[in-house]
């Protein structure tokens, strides 16, 4: 069975990794999904994200793990891959409320599709990617939120 996990993933943060590890051992095939967002001001590249998840997912030793990256819909993507399951990591209540309803949206949109909620581990349920580049862009330590590799790659978009 396939699920598509899909993010910005700008940057990875280690609330990712745990959603993705936890995937990997209930799926046969976890595909990582980079949402490319022409309006959104990402601090890294798709092709950038892809390899820092690349690396993480070699670093991790996860063989069934695929990473795509799209752009557009997600139930145009799911469709263009024939993927019926969709998996969304909830911090909080603010995410599920969010959440539910884009679910309910892209079950109409593509029936049959179906979107499983996993809640974050609790040590990383205040993490988000956005609070990650704030902290970066202030030269702030982010070590706690992300890995040393990524930690490396933030640290030399920011100069510090």
């Amino acid at each position: 069975m396939k699920i598509i996990y899909p993010g910005s993933f700008d940057p990875l943060t280690e609330g990712h990794m745990d959603i993705i590890k936890r995937l990997s051992k209930m799926f046969d095939e976890v595909i990582v999904a980079i949402l490319y967002n022409e309006n959104k001001n990402s601090l890294f590249s798709v092709d950038e994200r892809k390899g820092i998840i690349e690396e993480a997912i070699k670093e991790e030793n996860l063989p069934n793990i695929s990473i795509h990256s799209f752009d557009g819909l997600l139930v145009n993507f799911a469709k263009s891959i024939d993927v019926k399951l969709v998996a969304r990591g909830l911090r909080g209540v603010t995410d599920y409320e969010y959440e539910k309803n884009i679910a309910r949206v892209n079950s109409t949109l593509y029936e049959g599709l179906e979107t499983i909620f996993l809640l974050s581990n609790p040590s990383y349920s205040f993490v988000s990617s956005s609070g990650v580049r704030e902290i970066a862009a202030f030269k702030g330590d982010v070590s706690a939120f992300v890995s040393p590799s990524v930690e490396k790659k933030i640290k030399e978009k920011f100069n510090y």
